[in-house]
């Protein structure tokens, strides 16, 4: 699937319009257009938005990951969204008793760890996160 179709599929799956997208994007209608059309590719500044605007990673945008299953969590922070992608772009062959796993196989895996990734990041966050005093709007290491 070329970018263009999954801008489309995302696009729809908000309910959105080409204008709409355009807008929310700062940007004119024919050119989102020209990207959905295959026309031409948005810059990776773009991609970043567009990622962020429909909860998944850019890599999915790009077709490098076709599994939906990499949506980001909602409570995921930039850092945490760059610890991710830096993770996934480490392309070290995914090895299984000394055997490179390849193909869909190898998809299967990533998206395993894709899944423990933000477990562990949501479990962290709940465990060591700053609490927040929500009569005072401060955190604990504030009141010391």
């Amino acid at each position: 699937m070329k970018i263009g179709q999954r801008l489309t599929e995302l696009r729809e799956k908000k309910g959105l319009t080409q204008d709409q997208m355009a807008e929310v994007l700062g940007i004119k209608r024919a050119r989102y257009n020209s990207w959905e059309n295959n026309i031409a590719k948005p810059d990776i500044d773009f991609i970043d938005k567009l990622a962020e605007i429909h909860k998944v990673s850019s890599d999915y945008i790009l077709g490098r990951n076709t599994s939906t299953e990499t949506e980001l969590p909602s409570w995921a922070t930039p850092k945490d969204k760059r610890d991710f992608k830096k993770m996934l772009q480490e392309d070290l062959p995914v090895m299984f008793d000394g055997v490179p796993i390849e193909g869909e196989s190898r998809q299967r895996v990533l998206d395993v760890l894709t899944g423990l990734f933000w477990e562990a990041k949501e479990m962290n966050k709940k465990t060591y996160g700053r609490k927040k005093d929500i009569k005072t709007n401060t955190t604990e290491d504030d009141k010391e």
